[in-house]
C-alpha cells in the first residue's frame, strides 16, 4: 500500500486543551532544569573569562571545522592584530579528539557531570563527576578551571571542588599548579598540531623526574643524561631517590623545584611575571616569561642546554647539529634521503640497496664520518678490536648499519680501542667536540668521498610560540546585566516556541504512523543530516531489489528510484552474518554521514529495521573504475585525473577529517566515476577509525582487503597504518597505466608468466632505464601513443613509491597529490 511521505498538520486551535497544558508543563520543567552550556557555534561570545581577564576558556579552533575546549592566555586587540590570530594555549580537554564546528556543546548535566558533546551527540570528554547539588564552573586567575558545588550553608564559606583542570595537565604547567606522581606533561605533535606528541615529562618509579621519548617505533629516557651517575641515584646525576612524595612546581618568580632535589632557576628569577613551563613539541622543557599580554613571550630557561641530545628529534638515519647563530639543523646521512622533507622527525631512508650477498669487504665500503655519534642500539661493544676486525664484524652482520670505533685511555687499562656495531642509526648528533669517527656501511658502487656535506632540511626551530586571539566579551559576569538578562529570557522563550513545534511535529507524526499501522517507519533525521528510510520504501524503490549493479564482501548494491525521483545506489548488507554486517553498517553510518569531499561518495540515508541493514548512496552513472578499465573507455587524460582525484579523497580521509580514517580495501571496484569522469571513493565498510595522536591504536582482528591490492603489513602481521591505503592506491595506479590486473598473468614473449604486476613494472624500469624511456614498455596498448610521456613517467614513479615494501618509505597521500599536481599543467 502506498503511503504519502507528507502529513497535513492541524491548526493550534484543534489541539485538545489537555495536551497543550502538558506541553506547557514539560516546557516549564525543561527551562528550570536546564544546566550551564557553551556552544561551539559562537566561540566569540561563548567563553569563560577569569576575574582579572588573564585567562579565557572556550572552544579553540585546531583545524578545519575542528575544535577543542581549551584554556588560553587572554590577548588584547592590539596584540591580536600583530600575531596571526593565535593564542597561547595552556590546557585542552579533547586534544586528541576534536569536535565538530556545528552543534557541539560543553554542558553541566543535572547529574553533576561536565560533558563535552560533539555534533553526533556522543560524549567526547567528561569529568566523570556526580552531584545532586547546584554546580558552577569557574575559571580562576591562576588559569585553573574548577567545577564545584554551591554551598547553601551560610556558615561555611568553602565550596566542595568536584574537578579541576590543574589535576589533568596537557603540555603546560602554570604557577601554583603541581606535577605529581599521578600526572604528567605530554608534548604536542607539532607547533600547529595540538594532539599528543612523542615526549613526556613524568615521575618514574624511582621517584626521579624524567623526560621520555616515546616514538612510533622506539622509546628511551634522555633526561637526566642516562650515562650520568652519582652516589644519590644511579643514572640521575645529583638527583635523590629517597623522597617518594613525587611533586614538582613552578612559582611566579621563576623557581622550579622537584622532590628529587632538582632545582631550576630562570634567568630573570626574582621578578613577578606571567610564567608558564611547557614541554614543547621538540622534546625540550622551557620556561616562558612576560610582563603582561602586551608583551611577547621570551624563553627564560630550558632543561636541555644541548638540543641535539634530545632523542628522536631528527629521526632515524640522520644527524643533528647545533649552530648557536642559526639553531638546530637535521641532516640525512650520505646516500640517505628524507622520508618527509617537511617533518625531520620521520628521519631518512637509504637511497641504495644492500643485497644478502654484500657481506665481504670487496662488495662493501665504510664511509668515515668525523665528529658523528649515535646513542644506543649497539649490537654489542668489543674491546681491543683492530679496525679491520671491527669492519669485518659489521660486514658479516646483515643488520649492522655502521660502527663506532673509539680510542679510550684510562689509568687502569691504558690506551685501548672500542668497537660499537650499530643495528639502528638513531639519536645521531654531530659536534666538533666529539673526536671519534663513525663508519657508515654502504655498497661498493656508491660514489661518496670524505668530507661530504650533509643534506640540510629547510626547517628552522622557533622556540617562542606567540599565539593570540580576539576576545570581545565574557560569558560570566560578576554583576547582573539587565540587557543580558533580557536577552537570556528572550532566547529561552524562543527556544520554548521551537521546542513546542518539535513536540507538535513528533505528536502528529507518531499519530499518522499509528494510523497506517507502521510504528517503526516514522521519518527521522540522523545526526549527519541524512534520512532514515523504511525497508518497504527501499524495497519499492528497487522494485523488490531486482536490478543488481554491484556485489562485494559486505553486501550487494541495487539501483533504485526514490520517492523524490532521485536515482540512488542502495547497498543491502548481507544477512548471513548479522553481527558482522551490523558492525559494518554502524561504522559506515557514523563515518560517512560526517564526510564531505568531492572525491568521496555522498550518503543520502540508511535503513535499520529488524534484521535489515541498508545504505543509500548517490548513483554514479559511469559505474566503477573497474568497469571503465575493462571497456577501454578511459583515455590518458581521464586516467591521470582519476589518479589525482582518488589521491585527494584518500588524503582527506587520512589527514583532514575529525578522525583519521583508513579505508583498507582500495581497488578499482571501490572507485566510482561520475558523469564528468571524476572519481569518488566508495565502500567504507572495512574502514577503521584511529584516534588522533594515538599511533598504536591500529590493530585489526583479521586481515582486510582484496588479494593483489593488500600491503605486506597484512601478511606479516605488522602495524596497520594509513600506508596500507597508500600501497593499494599504488597498485590501482599501476593497473590504470598498464591495463593489467595485479593478480592475473603478465604476457611475456608469448608465454603467460604469473608474476606480480608490481614486480614486473619494477623490472621493466630497471632494464628500461638503461636503454631509454621505460614507460613505453608498460603503458596500456589501448592508449597507443596519445599520452604525455613526462607525466606518465611521473605517475608511474609515484605508483612505484607507493608500493614500497617498507611502509615508512611510502609517501603520504597528501605528498602524492602534491607531486601529481606539480606536473598537471
Amino acid at each position: 500500500m502506498h503511503r504519502s511521505s507528507s502529513l497535513k498538520l492541524p491548526t493550534m486551535s484543534s489541539l485538545p486543551s489537555q495536551i497543550f497544558i502538558i506541553l506547557l508543563i514539560i516546557l516549564f520543567h525543561f527551562h528550570h532544569s536546564s544546566s550551564f552550556s557553551l556552544s561551539v557555534e559562537n566561540p566569540e561570545q561563548n567563553f569563560i573569562l577569569s576575574p582579572n581577564n588573564t585567562f579565557t576558556a572556550g572552544f579553540y579552533p585546531v583545524g578545519e571545522n575542528a575544535y577543542s575546549f581549551a584554556i588560553w592566555f587572554t590577548q588584547t586587540q592590539k596584540h591580536l592584530n600583530s600575531n596571526n590570530n593565535s593564542a597561547t594555549v595552556v590546557w585542552m580537554a579533547n586534544r586528541n579528539q576534536p569536535v565538530n564546528g556545528k552543534r557541539s556543546t560543553l554542558s553541566i548535566l543535572k547529574t553533576g557531570n561536565l560533558v563535552l558533546t560533539d555534533a553526533a551527540q556522543s560524549n567526547v570528554w567528561s569529568t566523570d563527576t556526580a552531584s545532586s547539588k547546584p554546580l558552577q564552573l569557574l575559571l580562576h586567575d591562576t588559569g585553573n578551571l574548577v567545577l564545584q558545588e554551591l554551598n547553601t550553608d551560610t556558615n561555611c564559606s568553602s565550596n566542595n571542588i568536584l574537578w579541576q583542570s590543574f589535576d589533568s595537565p596537557t603540555d603546560t604547567l602554570l604557577p601554583d599548579q603541581t606535577l605529581t606522581r599521578f600526572t604528567c606533561l605530554v608534548s604536542s605533535r607539532s607547533e600547529n598540531n595540538h594532539s599528543s606528541g612523542f615526549y613526556k615529562l613524568f615521575f618514574d618509579n624511582d621517584n626521579i623526574l624524567r623526560l621520555l621519548y616515546e616514538g612510533p617505533r622506539v622509546s628511551s629516557v634522555f633526561w637526566p643524561d642516562p650515562w650520568a651517575t652519582s652516589n644519590g641515584a644511579a643514572g640521575s646525576g645529583s638527583r635523590s631517590t629517597y623522597n617518594s612524595s613525587r611533586i614538582a612546581s613552578l612559582d611566579s618568580f621563576g623557581n622550579f623545584s622537584s622532590s628529587d632535589n632538582f632545582i631550576f632557576i630562570t634567568s630573570d628569577y626574582g621578578t613577578l611575571l606571567q610564567r608558564r613551563l611547557t614541554l614543547d613539541h621538540d622534546g625540550n622543557v622551557r620556561i616562558y616569561s612576560r610582563k603582561d599580554e602586551k608583551q611577547s613571550w621570551f624563553v627564560s630557561g630550558q632543561f636541555k642546554q644541548r638540543p641535539c641530545f634530545i632523542h628522536g628529534i631528527c629521526g632515524p638515519n640522520s644527524t643533528c647539529s647545533n649552530d648557536p647563530m642559526n639553531g638546530r639543523k637535521c641532516s640525512c646521512l650520505p646516500a640517505y634521503v628524507w622520508i618527509d622533507d617537511q617533518d625531520s622527525s620521520q628521519g631518512c631512508r637509504p637511497n641504495f640497496t644492500l643485497s644478502c650477498s654484500n657481506k665481504t669487504h670487496h662488495e662493501l665500503r665504510f664511509l668515515p664520518l668525523p665528529h658523528v655519534d649515535f646513542y644506543g642500539y649497539d649490537y654489542g661493544f668489543y674491546e681491543n678490536k683492530t679496525y679491520k676486525e671491527c669492519e669485518d664484524l659489521c660486514s658479516h652482520l646483515r643488520s649492522c648499519a655502521g660502527f663506532q670505533y673509539t680510542f679510550l685511555f684510562t689509568a687502569e687499562k691504558g690506551g685501548y680501542y672500542l668497537c660499537f656495531p650499530k643495528i639502528q642509526l638513531l639519536n645521531g648528533h654531530r659536534s666538533q667536540n666529539f673526536e671519534a669517527l663513525f663508519y657508515l656501511k654502504l655498497p661498493k658502487s656508491s660514489h661518496f668521498v670524505h668530507g661530504i656535506k650533509y643534506q640540510q632540511n629547510r626547517m628552522g626551530m622557533n622556540c617562542s610560540r606567540i599565539r593570540v586571539v580576539k576576545l570581545e566579551r565574557g560569558y560570566i559576569k560578576e554583576k547582573e546585566n539587565g540587557s543580558l538578562k533580557f536577552m537570556l529570557w528572550f532566547a529561552s522563550g524562543l527556544g520554548g516556541v521551537e521546542l513546542l513545534g518539535f513536540f507538535l511535529v513528533c505528536f502528529f507524526l507518531f499519530r499518522g504512523s499509528k494510523d497506517c499501522g507502521e510504528h517503526n517507519n516514522v521519518y527521522v533525521l540522523a545526526a549527519g543530516g541524512f534520512r532514515k528510510f523504511s525497508y518497504s520504501e527501499l524495497k519499492q524503490a528497487t522494485e523488490d531489489f531486482s536490478q543488481e549493479i554491484g556485489r562485494g564482501a559486505g553486501g550487494s548494491v541495487y539501483k533504485g528510484v526514490l520517492s523524490d525521483n532521485r536515482v540512488a545506489a542502495i547497498k543491502r548488507l548481507h544477512e548471513a552474518n548479522q553481527g558482522e554486517s551490523e558492525r559494518e553498517f554502524l561504522a559506515e553510518v557514523s563515518i560517512i554521514g560526517r564526510l564531505n569531499h568531492m572525491n568521496l561518495i555522498e550518503m543520502w540515508g540508511y535503513c535499520a529495521e529488524g534484521k535489515h541493514r541498508l545504505l543509500v548512496y548517490e548513483y554514479m552513472e559511469k559505474g566503477t573504475l573497474a568497469d571503465n578499465l575493462s571497456s577501454n573507455k578511459l583515455d590518458w587524460g581521464k586516467r591521470y585525473n582519476i589518479a589525482i582525484g582518488t589521491a585527494k579523497g584518500l588524503a582527506y580521509l587520512h589527514e583532514k577529517c575529525l578522525e583519521w580514517i583508513l579505508h583498507c580495501d582500495i581497488k578499482p571496484q571501490n572507485i566510482l566515476i561520475d558523469s564528468d569522469y571524476q572519481p569518488k571513493v566508495a565502500d567504507f565498510g572495512l574502514s577503521k577509525l584511529l584516534n588522533r595522536g594515538d599511533l598504536d591504536d591500529s590493530k585489526f582482528s583479521r586481515i582486510r582487503g582484496t588479494r593483489g591490492y593488500m600491503a605486506p603489513e597484512w601478511v606479516f602481521n605488522l602495524q596497520i597504518t594509513s600506508k596500507v591505503d597508500v600501497y593499494s592506491y599504488g597498485v590501482v595506479v599501476l593497473e590504470m597505466i598498464t591495463g593489467k590486473s595485479p593478480i592475473t598473468g603478465i604476457q611475456i614473449k608469448e608465454e603467460l608468466c604469473h608474476e606480480r604486476l608490481v614486480t614486473w613494472v619494477r623490472e621493466k624500469k630497471r632494464k628500461g632505464s638503461e636503454v631509454g624511456c621505460w614507460v613505453e614498455q608498460i603503458v596500456d596498448p589501448t592508449m597507443e601513443s596519445s599520452y604525455d610521456v613526462e607525466k606518465m613517467e611521473t605517475l608511474a614513479n609515484v605508483a612505484l613509491d607507493c608500493v614500497g615494501e617498507d611502509k615508512d618509505v611510502r609517501p603520504t597521500m597528501s605528498q602524492v597529490v602534491e607531486r601529481l599536481l606539480s606536473h598537471d599543467s
